[in-house]
């Protein structure tokens, strides 16, 4: 896992580890990223499914509870079957759109 920092952005990158790793080091990780917005960066990975993405929904939801954004980065899943809870984008640049939107709709009170 690299951990890089953007402003009040925290983009972790999958290296090697498989889902469930990563997903338990973002959580032994939490300290650092708890107050910053999450980018979780898979577009290395070249097989990934539904399932492996429903993995993040426990820290994708205690991450919005605080009001920050959570967005996973891949275009191995169909986005159309993902779950509304997981904010799912096929590129680094679409993460940063939609944390961008989503600190504006907070800003305004939504």
């Amino acid at each position: 896992m690299i951990l890089d920092q953007d402003g009040n952005i925290s983009i972790i990158t999958q290296e090697k580890a498989t889902i469930v790793e990563l997903i338990k080091k973002i959580q032994d990780s939490h300290s650092k990223i708890k107050n910053d917005n999450v980018i979780v960066n898979l577009s290395s990975l070249n097989k990934l499914n539904i399932e492996d993405i429903l993995e993040f929904s426990e820290i994708s939801s205690a991450h919005k509870k605080s009001k920050l954004s959570f967005v996973i980065v891949t275009d191995q899943v169909d986005i159309d079957k993902t779950p509304d809870e997981i904010v799912v984008v096929p590129t680094l640049q679409e993460a940063y759109d939609i944390i961008e939107m989503e600190e504006i709709e907070r800003d305004l009170g939504f």
